[in-house]
């Protein structure tokens, strides 16, 4: 049975986000799958409004991080400041402690900037002078970076990539969906017009709900065997990752409850399949531009349905 806030959700996403119906969903099923979504694509094709409408929608705390070049860990983690009144240090939270953390252009800044991520993406906490401190629930970080052959950005390493559940692009609107965003109403008095679909507490039931959507022995082996035949083929650099299997099997959930399933279908795999391996599998030979879709493809060809 679909759910009708999911719907809703969608729904008014894409009146602010026109023409992106599968990037959107893809977004949405990254966060009811409690995943981080990285957006890579030249700028102004609506990347950081697509952020702002998720957390709008959702009714969640937003913040916006610029990277620059000159970024410290410091100004995205937070910093204590002696207070001379009480003769001690305090801690002052960084823009990371929020519910949607928009990591903006997040390539512009240096590695060990891009570093103070890390430990927030994945353990959903931050330690600063020899203390841990608990991040917000739900947590959920949106990167977005531009083409790595544009001037001034370091490439993300593979192991940051790897805290990213899916990767995708918004590419530019269809001619159609140009006309309309060129005729009509602003999207910024749009998405101000917005009002919270769900809470935040909502969010974390259904993001329970997504974990238990069931996930048959015979579907497991599929997410396997795609694995495997990622990691016996010469033309990759290396293959997918139990993690990218685990990453995998997430998306596919969240994928089925948003189309009203309590079971996940191969078919489920397949629509996530692309952004999943987007910014894990690398072809051996680099001077090759691979397309993802392609690469998408030819995998879902190569391995038999169970």
């Amino acid at each position: 049975m679909r759910l009708p806030e999911l719907d809703a959700i969608l729904a008014d996403i894409n009146r602010i986000i026109l023409g992106k119906d599968r990037p959107v969903r893809l977004s949405l099923a990254c966060l009811l799958a409690r995943g981080h979504l990285l957006i890579e694509d030249v700028p102004g094709v609506g990347k950081t409004m697509l952020a702002h409408v998720l957390a709008r929608v959702l009714g969640m705390d937003f913040q916006r991080i610029q990277f620059t070049s000159d970024m410290l860990p410091a100004d995205i983690i937070g910093v204590s400041i002696f207070d001379r009144n009480s003769g001690a240090f305090h801690f002052h939270p960084g823009p990371v402690f929020s519910q949607v953390v928009l990591a903006d252009e997040i390539n512009r800044a240096t590695p060990k900037a891009q570093s103070a991520l890390l430990e927030a993406m994945e353990e959903r906490q931050v330690t600063a002078e020899g203390q841990t401190r608990p991040l917000p629930e739900p947590f959920f970080v949106i990167a977005t970076q531009n083409p790595t052959h544009q001037v001034g950005t370091f490439p993300l390493p593979e192991s940051q990539l790897d805290r990213f559940l899916l990767k995708i692009e918004l590419g530019y609107p269809d001619p159609v969906a140009e006309r309309e965003l060129l005729a009509g109403a602003d999207r910024r008095q749009m998405l101000a017009s917005l009002v919270p679909r769900i809470t935040p507490r909502q969010l974390i039931e259904l993001q329970e709900r997504t974990r238990a959507v069931h996930a048959s022995p015979a579907l497991i082996d599929y997410v396997q065997a795609l694995a495997t035949h990622t990691r016996t083929q010469p033309h990759w650099q290396a293959g997918l990752s139990p993690r990218a299997c685990l990453a995998l099997l997430a998306a596919a959930r969240a994928w089925a409850l948003l189309e009203g399933r309590d079971h996940v279908l191969p078919e489920d795999v397949q629509a996530v399949l692309p952004g999943v391996i987007a910014h894990r599998l690398r072809l051996a030979d680099e001077t090759i531009r691979s397309d993802v879709e392609a690469a998408a493809s030819a995998l879902i060809e190569a391995v038999p349905l169970p």
